[in-house]
């Protein structure tokens, strides 16, 4: 698969400026040589050129130029993905984009599959899988925060203090199998209790890095808070305060929201999506039944609530309703129209934040972003914890691991045989270098990098 050439689109479909058409593999400076003529005199054609420079041509197919081009030359090892790499930059635009692909393609490069470039660089050492997973995460992150965290693991700050970990998991399993090979020479009780000292701080250091676990699904999708209460409580003006920008529709008419409305939202750096709900209440017709259905489904999903209340009216029993129907959930109670003669007089023992806005002036505003990020990420948030979030599939291979490894230091206490404790010290140590890549399977790989986009 690495003796190919591969080829895509590296920038967004559309109208633009520019576009990047990129090439890697072994065959990129022979296909660019039959796609790009250079200008002016004295010019090379880019398999003669020096590595890492940047020509002026036209891109031409059957004779016919296609498009004006910067083309830059990229020789291994010094690329993305350890090959020779060509990057095309013409005007943006579907049909210039896709003329200059159409052209390297006719002239031997094929179509990349989603993600093959960052597989190519993991592949080739340039990466490990946890970086190439970073990659991914800086291309999709929403907040400063979860930009910052992806820097930090495409760094390689996670997969050091992982490899540390594989390392001293290693260095036991080749001293208990060097007792499997010497069945004559007992283990000193002393090293037996330094291997028990070793194991036990892996297992303390992979709790460590699983209670990060939340927190990276929080930087990595967000968190979704619905938006719920009366009709005309003000939530749709919440939800747009929120935004800094008009998205949803609001008017004095109740029942104006008759669909479910997301968008995400930067609150304290933290990824929040937003879902404005239609007003919980009987429906009218048909259309507002099924906005309430809808937003019954919101509800399920979200893991936040933001239970809006207007405090110009009285709390009523539908109020009280709601309020016992989603009490498992994460809430602030958000009361609303603080600027108008204030009616409402909520009940004692209502265990969650309640914080006074103005949706009109945008009073209070600051106060709710404060509560929210309290509610879902408690304390500050620092560069040392930044470095080791760990996503979903990292949770998956060290929950394995820590069983594993657990099962090795109830072995070895147990006095079983060496050989038990050797298969489940392997386990755990195939367990954790699943996150590096250094154990994998090809449907792995192919599951992470489906998810990228072409190009990347």
């Amino acid at each position: 698969m690495l003796s190919d050439t591969i080829a895509a689109i590296a920038t967004p479909l559309g109208q633009g400026g520019l576009a990047v058409i990129r090439l890697s593999g072994p065959g990129a400076l022979a296909v660019a040589d039959r796609s790009f003529r250079p200008a002016g005199k004295g010019s090379t054609p880019p398999s003669r050129a020096t590595t890492h420079t940047l020509h002026f041509g036209h891109i031409h197919q059957g004779g016919q130029v296609v498009d004006q081009v910067l083309l830059a030359v990229m020789r291994a090892p010094r690329t993305y993905t350890r090959e020779d790499v060509v990057e095309i930059t013409c005007h943006g635009g579907v049909l210039a984009a896709k003329l200059v692909l159409d052209t390297v393609l006719e002239n031997g490069a094929r179509l990349a599959e989603p993600g093959e470039f960052t597989k190519r660089a993991f592949l080739n050492g340039r990466l490990d899988l946890a970086q190439a997973e970073a990659v991914a995460d800086l291309i999709h992150a929403q907040t400063e925060l979860s930009l910052a965290a992806a820097n930090e693991q495409l760094a390689g700050k996670l997969s050091q203090r992982i490899n540390r970990l594989r390392d001293e998991m290693v260095k036991t399993l080749a001293h208990v199998e060097a007792h499997i090979d010497f069945p004559e020479e007992d283990i000193a009780p002393d090293t037996k209790e330094q291997l028990l000292q070793r194991l036990e701080h892996g297992v303390h250091f992979m709790d460590e890095l699983l209670r990060t676990a939340p927190e990276g699904q929080i930087l990595r999708r967000g968190i979704r808070a619905a938006i719920i209460g009366r009709p005309n409580a003000g939530k749709s003006s919440l939800l747009n305060q929120l935004l800094g920008h008009d998205r949803a529709i609001v008017s004095p008419i109740p029942g104006t929201t008759r669909d479910t409305i997301a968008e995400t939202a930067n609150i304290r750096g933290l990824p929040i999506v937003f879902v404005d709900t239609a007003g919980l209440r009987e429906a009218g017709d048909e259309l507002e039944l099924e906005g309430i259905r809808r937003s019954r489904q919101a509800l399920a999903a979200a893991e936040l609530i933001l239970h809006v209340l207007d405090a110009a009216e009285p709390w009523t029993t539908t109020d009280a309703r709601y309020w016992a129907e989603f009490a498992a959930k994460k809430r602030v109670v958000v009361r609303n129209k603080v600027d108008l003669p204030v009616r409402l007089a909520l009940p004692r023992g209502l265990e969650a934040p309640v914080i006074d806005v103005c949706c009109l002036t945008g009073q209070g505003l600051e106060a709710l972003k404060d509560a929210i990020k309290e509610l879902v990420w408690a304390g500050a948030i620092g560069t040392e914890m930044l470095q080791v979030m760990i996503n979903s599939r990292h949770q998956d291979a060290l929950r394995r691991a820590r069983e594993a490894t657990v099962n090795t230091l109830d072995a070895l206490r147990g006095d079983r045989t060496l050989e038990v404790v050797a298969m489940e010290l392997r386990i755990a140590v195939n367990a954790v270098g699943e996150i590096v890549g250094q154990t994998t399977t090809e449907d792995l790989l192919d599951s992470i990098f489906s998810q990228f986009c072409l190009g990347k």
